[in-house]
């Protein structure tokens, strides 16, 4: 059996990238991947930009039943934690699963640090002058442009005017 190389961000699954290719045709000036479907026993292709956008690869410490998603990915039942890394998504450093609750512990223990230190240089570039107002400025942007779709939708929508359209008084 391959081993797999990348899963599905969402999705999870089993992934192997075949090969990188230009493309041809339509598709000319646009990098395509080639990539094996391991569940599906099927091959395919996408673009190296939604390739580096939906998948990801598979880290050595990455759960081996579940590609660290720490949900059941066997049964299908992503409410239920899995079996192999207890929901923690992450193995012991070689890839093996813990083998009792300690070493369980210092997988935890290690995402936890890891964790910690992204918190921290998020918070280092927070500090950095501008970046603060840059992220309040584009907040509002994200809300001011969210009120004027759902209002855009809400006049283009049905209504008891004439010819079915909202009466706004515009």
């Amino acid at each position: 059996m391959t081993k797999p190389t990348h899963t599905h961000r969402s999705q999870g699954g089993r992934y192997v990238e075949v090969s990188q290719h230009a493309g041809t045709g339509p598709l000319e000036g646009q990098q395509l991947v080639i990539y094996h479907d391991i569940g599906r026993d099927v091959q395919s292709a996408t673009t190296a930009d939604d390739w580096r956008l939906h998948w990801r690869p598979i880290a050595q410490d990455d759960c081996p039943v579940c590609m660290g998603a720490g949900t059941d990915q066997i049964k299908g039942n992503k409410a239920k934690p899995c079996g192999g890394c207890y929901g923690l998504g992450k193995v012991r450093k070689d890839g093996e699963t813990p083998a009792d609750m300690w070493e369980l512990a210092g997988i935890a223990e290690r995402i936890i640090i890891e964790l910690e230190n992204d918190v921290k240089d998020m918070t280092e570039h927070l500090a950095l002058p501008g970046v603060l107002d840059l992220i309040k400025r584009q907040r509002q942007k994200m809300i001011d442009d969210s009120i004027a779709e759902s209002e855009h939708k809400w006049r283009a929508g049905p209504g008891k005017g004439h010819g079915g359209q909202r009466h706004t008084g515009d």
